[in-house]
């Protein structure tokens, strides 16, 4: 390889897919707060989880939820700084609760008409999962996470880091996650008798022409 090519080759990153993932202070407290409260809410539903445009959750007059709604606007203002936003931005946040039992998940999906998708954790389920001893390539609990770019890792070759097309994690109680809205993402079933408890919100822009680029 001539020496000068060597020196000159750059190499840029294009067009990352960007996720948080944070533990919020004082979730341990607010968690035992937050759960009372969505279990009586999902009590006095019939499909709660299901309903997600029905009602805002963080329209609910009580400390704990102001709580999280402010720890969900910091984590915003965290990701925009991150993204190289440098302006003021003006956005409002819908969100709503979920509580999935023994066998409940999510489908692939993604969040149309929002910049960004995020949930924050009240209670996991700990343990051995129910059919851990009959199958060993689940992952109960786990959210998934696809690469937007179909098929990119078709020509991905050993050590690519684009051979992975799904990213996986395994959630905590007080973590947040944060990632582009339009990312298709799924949730893996809850093996456990505990339920899963979380609250996911969409962060949707209140129009400006500023961010006309």
């Amino acid at each position: 390889m001539p020496a000068d090519t060597k020196d000159s080759a750059r190499f840029h990153a294009l067009w990352p897919t960007t996720l948080l993932v944070d533990h919020l202070p004082g979730a341990e407290n607010a968690n035992i707060v937050l759960k009372e409260m969505i279990e009586d809410l999902d009590a006095g539903s019939q499909d709660m989880t299901a309903n997600y445009l029905s009602g805002n959750f963080f329209d609910i007059p009580h400390p704990a939820v102001a709580w999280l709604k402010e720890c969900v606007d910091v984590s915003t203002k965290q990701y925009a700084r991150n993204a190289g936003i440098d302006y003021e931005m003006d956005w409002h946040v819908q969100a709503w609760p979920n509580v999935n039992r023994f066998g409940d998940y999510h489908n692939l999906h993604n969040h149309p008409h929002s910049w960004l998708s995020g949930t924050y954790y009240v209670q996991v389920p700990e343990g051995e999962p129910k059919t851990a001893k009959r199958r060993s390539d689940l992952n109960p609990g786990a959210i998934s996470f696809f690469d937007p770019r179909a098929q990119a890792n078709m020509l991905a070759v050993k050590g690519d880091g684009q051979v992975e097309a799904e990213h996986r994690i395994m959630p905590e109680p007080g973590m947040i996650l944060i990632w582009p809205a339009f990312v298709h993402h799924l949730v893996h079933p809850n093996l456990f008798d505990e339920t899963r408890i979380s609250v996911s919100f969409n962060v949707v822009l209140n129009w400006r022409d500023e961010y006309i680029p």
